[in-house]
C-alpha cells in the first residue's frame, strides 16, 4: 500500500535516508536532520513531497521523496524523484514499483510530462529494475553539482 507521508513519518523517513546513504556507500553525505525534513515536507511552504510504502500491517518499508521540476521545452511541470528506497528484507515485493506507479499516476493526473531521477552507474540491479519498467537512461546528459567550498566560493559576493 502506498500513502502520502504524514508528519509522524519523519523519523522513519530519516532512518531510511540513512540506510540509503549506507547502501550507496556515502553515509557521511546524509546530513539532513529530522527538523529539516519536517520543514521541507510539512512547513509553511513545502519544497518536497513524500510517499510511504507500507505492509498490510502498517509497517513503513519504503519511501519516495520528490519535488516538482519544470520543462521550458514542454512548458509544464514534471516530477524529479530525489530518493526511492525499499528496505532490503522486502525488496522484490512490489513496493518500489508501487511507489513509481503512484508518481506516474500523479504525473498523468496533473498533466506533467516527465518523471525523472538519477541512479548510480554501478547500481546494476536498480538499473535493471528501472529499465524493466520502460525507463531509459539519458546518456547524452551529464549531471553537474556545486557543493561545499565550490558553491560558497561561486556564491560569495
Amino acid at each position: 500500500m502506498i500513502r502520502n507521508a504524514v508528519v509522524s513519518d519523519i523519523p522513519v523517513i530519516h532512518a531510511m535516508i540513512r540506510e540509503l546513504a549506507d547502501y550507496e556507500k556515502v553515509p557521511d553525505e546524509a546530513r539532513a536532520t529530522e527538523e529539516q525534513l519536517r520543514e521541507a515536507l510539512f512547513g509553511e511552504r513545502p519544497a518536497a513531497f513524500a510517499h510511504i510504502a507500507q505492509t498490510p500491517e502498517g509497517e513503513a518499508v519504503g519511501f519516495s521523496l520528490w519535488f516538482l521540476s519544470f520543462s521550458t521545452w514542454r512548458g509544464v511541470h514534471g516530477i524529479y524523484l530525489e530518493d526511492l528506497y525499499v528496505r532490503p528484507g522486502v525488496r522484490g515485493g512490489g513496493h518500489g514499483k508501487a511507489l513509481l506507479r503512484e508518481l506516474a499516476r500523479i504525473c498523468v493526473e496533473r498533466g506533467y510530462e516527465r518523471l525523472e531521477w538519477s541512479v548510480l552507474k554501478w547500481n546494476e540491479p536498480t538499473i535493471a529494475f528501472y529499465e524493466a519498467l520502460g525507463a531509459r537512461p539519458q546518456d547524452e546528459w551529464s549531471v553537474y553539482r556545486l557543493t561545499d567550498g565550490a558553491l560558497s566560493e561561486l556564491g560569495s559576493v
